[in-house]
């Protein structure tokens, strides 16, 4: 395994020597869970989609279909077609 050194805000460090002490585990297995898994964030005690649920809808004027479709939506709209200079 190599080595990487980073430099971290003061409030992560203490976030993640306080969960190292809580768990009995090395800061160092605390970090490499948080760098593999960082929808499962401790600190909101939610998943990623959780944290964003109550977004989801809110925007008004949208396609009901959109999610299924996108391709098109974008296709029509002139994504990824070259422009002209």
């Amino acid at each position: 395994m190599k080595t990487l050194t980073v430099r971290l805000p003061e409030t992560l460090v203490v976030d993640i020597e306080e969960e190292s002490r809580a768990r009995q585990v090395p800061k160092s297995d605390v970090i490499r869970e948080r760098l593999a898994y960082p929808a499962r964030s401790p600190r909101s005690g939610r998943a990623s989609s959780d944290r964003i649920a109550d977004l989801v809808g809110s925007v008004d004027g949208l396609p009901v279909d959109l999610a299924a479709k996108k391709k098109a939506y974008l296709k029509a709209g002139g994504y990824g077609r070259k422009r002209t200079r």
